[in-house]
């Protein structure tokens, strides 16, 4: 068995994925004794913890990036990851509604954005946000999950909005960072396990 054949796999034992699952790019990967497989590996275990989020909290943000994402593999692994680290069936579906949440108000806001145009500020929204009202997870960390989402999304004006709202809230910039360093590894991941 080559080297990138065992990073491989162990790669997909570490988000609980038959050893013999592929992908047209991870294939590529593997066939081209990718040294980027070893860091892909690393990068993702990285998402597990952090110094300035507890192991829930990056379990979650691991979950409502992966549903962003619309990636079923990591959906599952995190999911399953969340319920040992304690998270609620509640904190589960918030992170789901966080995620779908996020991708009508980055399509709007983006739109708003991109337009520059007085008029469409003036229009109401017209979305329902209750989920953002009263959060079981509370305020500050819906309000992270939803940085990282709008990081994920590429929506600017969001994310200034909730980086605002987090910084007037008392969270530190290395929360903040950490919280889109995860999102973005599970992005990167899910470009490889979809």
């Amino acid at each position: 068995m080559s080297e990138s054949t065992e990073i491989v796999q162990e790669l997909l034992q570490s988000v609980a994925v038959d050893k013999d699952y592929r992908t047209e790019s991870l294939t590529l990967l593997e066939k081209g004794e990718s040294r980027y497989l070893r860091d892909l590996k690393l990068n993702l275990t990285s998402t597990l913890t952090s110094e300035h989020l507890s192991t829930k909290e990056c379990a979650l943000l691991g979950l409502s990036t992966a549903i962003n994402n619309n990636n079923k593999p990591l959906t599952i692994y995190f999911t399953k990851y969340a319920e040992e680290q304690g998270a609620t069936a509640a904190e589960i579906g918030e992170a789901a509604g966080c995620a779908s949440l996020l991708a009508s108000n980055n399509i709007f806001y983006r739109f708003r954005h991109f337009t520059q145009k007085e008029k469409y500020t003036q229009i109401p929204a017209r979305i329902r946000m209750q989920l953002m009202m009263k959060p079981v997870t509370g305020k500050e960390f819906f309000e992270l999950m939803s940085l990282a989402i709008s990081a994920v999304n590429g929506c600017e004006m969001c994310v200034n909005a909730h980086e605002d709202s987090l910084i007037k809230l008392g969270t530190t910039e290395e929360r903040i960072f950490d919280a889109v360093r995860i999102a973005s590894l599970v992005t990167a991941t899910g470009k490889i396990i979809f």
